[in-house]
């Protein structure tokens, strides 16, 4: 396995550019030995950032990340996420240590707003330094944020120690391109990419379908390539098969050629204009 490509978080800190989504995890009983397996597995290959949000399950699936990183907690890259409606300043420290309970850990490591809300953007970002003052969380961050949001933010104090920006991006859902990633990497501030194959809808694309043959890959394989190769995106793909993690784990083996990203981009275009923010 080559080495795991990094994405570096504005305090210094350097991440897996593929880690391991957990939306859907937690849902159903009979599937939760196989979920935490998963995860373990995507431990083991090197994709030690694990996604999760207290939404997932209504906290089921931090339960199932708690039990996936028992006993290996120092390994890991804990990302959660705060509902909006949790996110006064007092709801953010109340839902934060929730989280920590359901997780069996200390600490955070990004904690996340998964999205605007009716809270005063002010608030919750003094919940955030809150949290961060006394060790709870390592950073915070938002998420589903378009420029605008972001520039709102930091008119707000603390606002400037936003750390990541988690938001919907894949082959498919390229939007962001024209103008949020371009200022997130600007001012250092990572991407996260959830739903890094459109939920497998993308993956019968003919040109993808043809362009993973040449390289004996996969089209899923090919589809977190893209994502990888950018500069400042981490992709969190989610999948409660152990073998299905390995295959995912391959994409940052792939050399693809400019060629085949150019003939990726006529199959699935850039964005020419400013589109809304896309959320599922």
């Amino acid at each position: 396995m080559p080495d795991m490509p990094v994405t570096r978080l504005p305090s210094g800190i350097s991440v897996p550019s593929l880690g391991l989504g957990t939306w859907k995890m937690g849902e159903d009983a009979r599937s939760a030995d196989r979920e935490v397996e998963s995860l373990k597995r995507g431990l083991d290959l090197g994709m030690t950032l694990i996604d999760t949000a207290e939404m997932y399950g209504e906290g089921g699936a931090e339960i199932i990340t708690g039990r996936a990183i028992a006993d290996r907690r120092d390994e890991v890259f804990l990302v959660s996420k705060v509902y909006p409606w949790n996110a006064s300043r007092r709801g953010v420290i109340d839902a934060c240590h929730r989280s920590l309970s359901r997780m069996k850990t200390d600490r955070i490591d990004l904690y996340l707003l998964h999205w605007r809300g009716e809270h005063e953007l002010e608030a919750t970002v003094a919940g955030f330094e809150d949290l961060r003052e006394t060790g709870k969380i390592g950073a915070w961050g938002v998420s589903n944020f378009d420029a605008d949001d972001m520039e709102g933010l930091l008119d707000v104090p603390a606002g400037e120690n936003c750390a990541a920006n988690q938001v919907l991006y894949n082959l498919s859902r390229r939007g962001i391109e024209y103008d949020l990633l371009p200022w997130c990497q600007q001012r250092g501030i990572p991407v996260m990419a959830y739903s890094p194959i459109e939920q497998g809808r993308i993956l019968r694309n003919a040109e993808l379908v043809r362009i993973a043959k040449a390289y004996q890959a996969t089209p899923a394989q090919v589809a977190l390539a893209f994502l990888i190769r950018q500069q400042g995106v981490i992709a969190i793909p989610k999948s409660s098969s152990p073998e299905r993690v390995e295959e995912n784990a391959c994409a940052m083996a792939l050399d693809i050629s400019d060629r085949d990203w150019q003939a990726l981009d006529l199959a699935f275009p850039p964005p020419r204009r400013k589109l809304p923010l896309e959320m599922l």
